[in-house]
């Protein structure tokens, strides 16, 4: 073995042994981010960068559609807009970043490095809005937050962070309520249809819901290692923003009223849900609609032939990528073709094409998928069609595989001991009665390390004993110990 295929070669931590250890082999050696000099917070390289524009464009176009512009506010919110409404200072305050000086001079005024920006979008909707002709408001900024977190993982919970949030106002709960589960599906379709990955929809409890919120919905992913991902959350916030920065319009009745709001994001903690959920034990496993590189094409071209077949590897190359598909070409001379099927394996690329003098001669190619090693050879004739029908394969296999994982780990008891016992030993989620009070979803949490994830839309379930205390309930929840 050549000395650079073995420099590659460096041992991926096996999930099995260590699965944090695992994740951040993975996300180093593939190049997906690096840390900074500041604690908590991270940079994402380009092949990282490019999987989240991939997944910016295909979200950003689903809230288009819906009727949504993106605009943007400021970085910084004064300390007294954030200090107006007490429930999301309380809420956010352990993690707030303050700026106290501008140069050398101090500020009159603390401002916050925003963690969210309900509270300046609100002072600038007070001003913006003044009559039912001003409603519905539908706007959303892709933007950065910081939030000083004192645990990071990179891409699950760093201080600093990359998301959407969304932003609405109504003339009443009903339009407000209809936003607020129309964006929740919006999430579930886009991390469903595009990232594979499969989720759980439902009500957060009230411990759980955002700060100074009167509804929060989630939608709730599985990890490989059987812990819960938050994926994304659509927030009813009533009219309880509205009446601290007092957002009034003039109905058509000629009264006054507050507006309803709602709020809603996902972040860059999907590209951790992406590599928990479809990544093994050689690294990444992209999903063909927002991987960075859908094909790599490998030519394999000994020296006493390289100039013969390069060139027409290339031309085949051109033509692919003509297409539209994302394809990159690896002709790198200092390395060799196992090297580069290793390299392109572990950076998750669904789909390779090999082709050697001998495949030239033969009129065909080598495909080799990434989502279950799978090879076939393919006439160069039919290559671009049968690259499109695999790369619908791929997706939909890689959703299908997710699916059966979740059901696999998803467990029915209404027995505390023997759901104890699940948490500790097969984790995953596990579906339970609960009786609705809070003190009996804390004591669970503090006893077994499983919080609520969600109580499921379409509960159908007859009255039965409460998980912990055994009153009688007919609501069930979704457990599980979570990021």
């Amino acid at each position: 073995m050549a000395k650079k295929d073995k420099e590659f070669v460096k041992e991926i931590t096996p999930q099995s042994e260590d699965y944090s250890q695992w994740y951040l082999d993975v996300i180093l050696k593939a190049q997906m981010m690096d840390y900074s000099p500041v604690k908590g917070c991270m940079v994402i390289r380009p092949y990282g960068f490019t999987l989240w524009e991939n997944m910016q464009q295909g979200l950003d176009r689903r809230i288009k559609e819906t009727g949504h512009r993106n605009a943007y506010f400021p970085l910084f919110i004064p300390e007294s807009l954030l200090q107006k409404e007490a429930d999301h200072v309380e809420g956010f305050a352990p993690e707030v970043a303050w700026v106290t000086h501008g140069g050398n001079e101090k500020l009159a005024e603390r401002l916050v490095v925003r963690p969210t920006s309900e509270t300046i979008i609100c002072e600038m909707y007070s001003r913006w809005i003044q009559s039912y002709r001003d409603l519905p408001v539908l706007i959303n900024q892709w933007c950065n937050v910081v939030r000083w977190e004192k645990v990071t993982r990179p891409f699950l919970r760093t201080s600093e962070f990359l998301w959407q949030e969304g932003h609405t106002a109504h003339r009443n709960e009903e339009d407000a309520q209809e936003e607020t589960l129309k964006m929740l599906e919006v999430y579930r379709d886009f991390v469903e249809n595009d990232l594979a990955v499969p989720v759980v929809t439902g009500q957060k409890t009230d411990n759980e819901k955002f700060a100074g919120a009167l509804r929060t919905y989630s939608i709730e992913a599985l990890m490989s290692d059987g812990k819960a991902l938050q994926a994304g959350t659509s927030h009813n916030l009533g009219e309880h923003f509205a009446k601290v920065f007092d957002i009034t319009y003039l109905d058509s009745d000629g009264e006054l009223k507050y507006v309803w709001q709602t709020s809603w994001g996902v972040s860059t903690r999907l590209v951790g849900a992406i590599i928990m959920v479809h990544g093994d034990d050689r690294g990444l496993v992209m999903p063909p609609k927002v991987a960075p590189t859908q094909v790599i094409l490998v030519p394999i071209a000994p020296k006493k032939v390289r100039e013969e077949v390069l060139p027409k590897v290339a031309a085949i190359y051109e033509d692919l990528k003509a297409t539209g598909v994302r394809i990159e070409m690896d002709d790198r001379e200092e390395y060799s073709p196992g090297w580069k099927f290793n390299e392109w394996e572990m950076k998750g690329v669904p789909l390779r094409i090999e082709i050697g003098p001998r495949d030239l001669e033969n009129g065909q190619a080598i495909l080799a998928r990434r989502d279950n090693g799978e090879k076939e050879t393919v006439s160069l004739v039919d290559l671009k069609e049968r690259i499109n029908t695999l790369l619908a394969e791929i997706q939909s296999n890689m959703f299908a595989k997710a699916v059966a994982f979740r059901e696999e780990n998803t467990h029915r008891t209404d027995d505390y001991e023997e759901f104890k016992k699940i948490i500790e030993e097969k984790r995953g989620f596990v579906i339970s009665r609960w009786c609705g009070n809070s003190e009996c979803e804390q004591a669970i949490k503090e006893e077994t390390k499983a919080t609520i994830r969600c109580i499921p839309f379409n509960q159908e379930e007859k009255p039965g004993p409460c998980l912990r205390c055994g009153g009688t309930s007919d609501r069930l929840a979704y457990f599980a110990r979570a990021y």
